[in-house]
């Protein structure tokens, strides 16, 4: 059974996490400007009485908690917010500082699985920050912030341990320079570095 284009539009809300841009939801669901503001209009209506609600700005559309379970919702956040960050966001964290930010993409293929969960941890904490990306700005940029640095007592990614080797190592990997056998280049330059 095929899902009517208002669910099936929640569904795609829900799957990305984050506000869509329209042009794109117009896209990936082949359907006319007129349809998708119908499917927008009824699933808004639909929506009314759920603990959801659809956010709509002239160029975007984003799944969120309805305001009516703002209470179970800070309630949640202050559970999260108490637990440890974790290895997985403690991984997360990693890449985004000594990269100098990462896009969510960057970061799974890094880390070899999905990243949402702890993307979002560290959201809420206020470590890291969301930015469109500049070269492509259908996507994200997740960023150190300011809290991140002050939280490690440090005043900038330049005074991160071994950040100029690992740096340097990430730009020689990415030029396809060798390293010597069985190392790879971030251990090279580690161990050049010591």
């Amino acid at each position: 059974m095929a899902l009517s284009l208002p669910h099936t539009l929640e569904a795609l809300l829900f799957a990305a996490g984050e506000a869509l841009p329209k042009k794109r939801i117009l896209s990936m669901l082949a359907v006319p400007e007129e349809m998708l503001s119908a499917a927008t209009a009824e699933l808004t209506k639909e929506l009314s009485s759920t603990g959801l609600a659809l956010i709509e700005t002239d160029t975007e559309l984003e799944l969120r908690t309805s305001p009516d379970a703002a209470a179970a919702v800070e309630a949640y956040r202050k559970g999260e917010l108490s637990r440890d960050l974790g290895k997985a966001g403690l991984e997360v964290l990693a890449i985004v500082l000594y990269q100098g930010g990462a896009t969510r993409s960057e970061i799974d293929w890094v880390r070899g699985v999905n990243s949402t969960a702890a993307i979002r941890s560290l959201l809420l904490r206020g470590l890291i920050e969301r930015e469109a990306d500049a070269q492509d700005k259908r996507r994200n940029r997740y960023t150190p912030s300011v809290e991140a640095y002050a939280h490690l007592g440090v005043r900038g990614a330049q005074e991160l341990p071994n950040a100029a080797a690992l740096r340097a190592a990430i730009a020689q990997h990415a030029n396809g320079s060798e390293t010597p056998a069985g190392e790879t280049p971030a251990q090279s330059e580690l161990a050049q570095a010591e």
